[in-house]
């Protein structure tokens, strides 16, 4: 969407009705994805205005996309395992992930910006500070600890961050002990629950 329409092809045209049309097959009345299904959405509700119908119109909530963790990443990518931290990723999957992930001081005009992709503006495109914002701070009276330091805001990290108080280093050991944490209960889940390592053991193959 968003393309010439001379260049589009018959699935270009096809697959964002389709999309539509399961919003209205599952009467969704609040349709919640992230941003990057806002025109998908937006013609769902665009439909409803074309077509007179008042009811069924959905209610559109976006969501923010957690960056990719690779420079000029807008958001995960599917084909890249190393793009993004997954719930079944051991300690080594993750430290090894956020060890390697880009993590810039300052903006970086030679990296692709993507404003339909953002909630809200954010210069830097760093997404080991995004995973700081919107995965550990999204607890409620969440902390976090980097480079002998605790903090108590996302806003504290990144300032410490592009401040010079706290180190790429610093700031990535924390972000990988917070994020470990968080999956830790999840890996003891699918390592006890003989039914679970199944089901996971399918999705692998």
């Amino acid at each position: 969407m968003g393309r010439g329409e001379a260049g589009l092809s018959a699935a270009q045209m096809l697959y964002p009705l389709m999309q539509c049309t399961d919003v209205f097959f599952l009467r969704a009345d609040v349709c919640q994805l992230g941003v990057d299904q806002r025109k998908v959405n937006m013609l769902a509700r665009d439909y409803c205005d074309a077509a007179g119908r008042k009811k069924g119109k959905p209610i559109i909530l976006s969501h923010h996309m957690l960056y990719g963790l690779k420079a000029g990443q807008a958001k995960m990518s599917k084909s890249d395992p190393d793009s993004a931290i997954f719930m079944e990723d051991s300690t080594a999957d993750v430290r090894r992930k956020i060890r390697g992930a880009y993590c810039p001081r300052t903006a970086d005009a030679a990296v692709a910006r993507d404003a339909e992709m953002q909630l809200a503006a954010d210069d830097l495109k760093n997404p080991c500070l995004d995973y700081v914002r919107h995965v550990v701070f999204a607890a409620p009276g969440a902390t976090f600890a980097a480079g002998g330091a605790t903090f108590a805001s996302a806003d504290a990290v990144r300032d410490a961050f592009v401040g010079g108080a706290l180190s790429e280093a610093d700031l990535k050991d924390g972000l990988a002990d917070a994020v470990d944490a968080l999956l830790a209960p999840v890996r003891a889940h699918f390592e006890r629950d003989a039914r679970a390592a199944a089901l996971l053991a399918r999705v692998r193959a």
